[in-house]
C-alpha cells in the first residue's frame, strides 16, 4: 500500500477559496494511514462503535469511511464549509454516529478516544501549540489506541512559513517515545497541490500504537 499523497494537501491551505478546494478534492479514497489503522483494529477483532477523531477532517474523506465501517466519529475542522459538506453527506447515507465540531487545533480539547486520524492536517498547528497538541493527542489516546496521520519534514518547501510546524527525524522519534511505531515512511517529491501550487513535500506518514 502506497502513502503517496503528495498531489494532496490538507488543513494548510492557506488563503484559499475552499469551496474550490473541495471540489478539486471530492470523491477521493481515504488515505493508506487510515486504512492501514482501520486493519490493524479489524486483525485485533476491535475498530466497530470505537470513538475516532479526525482533526482537521474537511468534508470527510477520511471521516465519512469511518462511520461507514461503524466507528463513532468527533470531526474536528476550523472551517464550516468543510463540516457542513461532511454533515450532509453523512445525513444522506443515514451514517450515525458524527459530531462536528467548529475548532482550531491548539483551543479545542480532545475527547478520549480510540483513534487519533490526522491526515496531512497538523502542520497547520502554529509551532508554539504544536507540543500542546500533540501532548493533547497522546493523553486522549486511550492505551492501544492509535494515531494514524502525516507530519511535516524539515525539507518541505513549506517548513519556512512561521505559521507552519515540522519535526526532525530526531524530534519525531521523541514525539513518538509514547508509541509502539506501526508503520513509518518517509517521502520527499515534487509535485503540484489541487489548488495548482509546486510544491516539494517532505511527509512523514506515521501508523502508531499507544503503548498501556
Amino acid at each position: 500500500m502506497s502513502d503517496s499523497e503528495t498531489s494532496d494537501e490538507g488543513a494548510t491551505t492557506p488563503s484559499r477559496d475552499w469551496q474550490r478546494y473541495y471540489c478539486a478534492t471530492e470523491g477521493r479514497p481515504p488515505r493508506p494511514t487510515l486504512l492501514r489503522a482501520l486493519a490493524a483494529f479489524a486483525r485485533e477483532g476491535l475498530g466497530a462503535g470505537g470513538l475516532a477523531v479526525d482533526l482537521g477532517c474537511g468534508s470527510g474523506r477520511d471521516a465519512l469511511p469511518l462511520l461507514r465501517a461503524g466507528w463513532r466519529v468527533w470531526a474536528l475542522d476550523s472551517e464550516a464549509e468543510g463540516l457542513a459538506r461532511l454533515q450532509r453527506q453523512a445525513a444522506a447515507e443515514g451514517l450515525e454516529g458524527l459530531t462536528a465540531v467548529l475548532g482550531r487545533f491548539e483551543d479545542t480539547p480532545l475527547p478520549p478516544c480510540d483513534l487519533v486520524n490526522a491526515s496531512f492536517s497538523l502542520f497547520a498547528c502554529p509551532p508554539a501549540h504544536f507540543p500542546a497538541l500533540w501532548s493533547g493527542i497522546v493523553t486522549a489516546l486511550r492505551p492501544g489506541g492509535r494515531f494514524a496521520g502525516q507530519l511535516l519534514g524539515p525539507r518541505d518547501s513549506w517548513a519556512a512559513r512561521p505559521e507552519t510546524s515540522f519535526v526532525t527525524r530526531d524530534g519525531l522519534d521523541a514525539l513518538l517515545a509514547p508509541f509502539t511505531v506501526e508503520h513509518l515512511e518517509e517521502e520527499e517529491t515534487d509535485s503540484v497541490t489541487p489548488m495548482g501550487e509546486a510544491k516539494h513535500w517532505h511527509i512523514w506518514h506515521v501508523n502508531a500504537r499507544r503503548s498501556s
